[in-house]
C-alpha cells in the first residue's frame, strides 16, 4: 500500500489538523449516514472476483502481512481530502462532524461498489472506460431531465390543489 504523508501538498499548519481515515470496505458500517447512503449489501469476506480472483476480503486484510495484499497487485489507493468548517456559534462542531461522516459514508459506499464490480470493468482500454463514461452521462442526463420535469409536475399539481384550498376557505369565511 501506498503510504504517501504528503499526497495533497498541505501547509505545515493544515497538515497539523488533518486526521487520516483508513476506509475499510469489507467493514460493516452501522452508522446513520451509512445506512442512508448505503446500498449495497455486501459480504465481502464471501466475494471472489471471477477475472482477478481478488478475494475474499477476511477482517484485517488490509494489512502489509495478509495475504491478499502479498498476492494483489496492484492495489488501488485513494486519497481524499475532506475540508469542513462552519464557524457557528453552538452547531459548528456538530455540523462539521455530521458532514465529514456524510462524506465518508459516501466515499465508503462508491469504493465497495468499485470493487463489487471488478469483474465489469477490469481490463478495459482507456477508449472502453470513456465510452463508459459518456453513456453513464448520457443517462443521467435523462435521468436529471426526467426528475426535473417531474418535480415541476408536482409543483404545478401542488399550486393547483393549494390554489383550489384558498378558494374553499375564503368561499366559507363571511365577509
Amino acid at each position: 500500500m501506498i503510504n504517501d504523508k504528503q499526497v495533497h501538498g498541505l501547509s505545515k499548519e493544515l497538515l497539523s489538523q488533518r486526521k487520516v481515515e483508513i476506509i475499510d470496505i469489507a467493514a460493516v458500517s452501522c452508522n446513520y449516514w451509512s445506512k442512508i447512503i448505503g446500498t449495497a449489501k455486501l459480504d465481502f469476506s464471501m466475494f471472489i472476483s471471477q477475472k482477478t480472483q481478488r478475494g475474499p476480503l477476511s477482517k484485517g486484510w488490509q494489512s502489509p502481512m495478509n495475504y491478499v495484499l502479498e498476492t494483489c497487485n496492484p492495489v488501488m489507493t485513494s486519497y481524499k481530502l475532506v475540508t469542513m468548517d462552519a464557524p457557528i456559534w453552538g452547531i459548528g462542531g456538530h455540523l462539521e462532524e455530521a458532514m465529514i461522516a456524510s462524506e465518508k459514508a459516501l466515499l465508503s459506499e462508491f469504493h465497495k461498489l468499485c470493487f463489487a464490480w471488478i469483474d465489469e470493468w477490469f481490463g478495459m482500454t482507456m477508449g472502453q472506460i470513456m465510452e463508459m463514461e459518456k453513456q453513464n452521462n448520457l443517462l443521467l442526463q435523462k435521468t436529471f431531465q426526467k426528475s426535473f420535469s417531474t418535480s415541476k409536475q408536482d409543483a404545478q399539481t401542488k399550486s393547483k390543489h393549494e390554489t383550489q384550498k384558498i378558494v374553499d376557505v375564503s368561499s366559507i369565511v363571511p365577509v
